[in-house]
């Protein structure tokens, strides 16, 4: 699976598709001091992208690949 629920950090690994989106919502909602893990994320679905905006979670640590760095930080750090 491309999401590790844990206590208060959800872990998004590889390819995180759209299949994931209504799930991440469901857990942000239920933990509001909920953090995110994208250091194995390799793609994510512009769905969960949504998600993370509207849900404004602290990111923990970012992705390793370049454009998918510069794209998230651009997208969730000007929210």
């Amino acid at each position: 699976m491309a999401i590790e629920f844990q206590e208060k950090t959800v872990l998004l690994k590889g390819c995180v598709g759209v299949e994931e989106a209504e799930l991440l919502l469901e857990w942000l909602q239920k933990t509001p001091c909920g953090q995110v893990d994208l250091t194995a994320c390799t793609h994510l679905h512009a769905a969960n992208l949504q998600v993370l905006m509207a849900a404004r979670p602290t990111v923990l640590a970012w992705p390793k690949e370049a454009a998918l760095l510069a794209w998230l930080t651009s997208s969730l750090q000007s929210t």
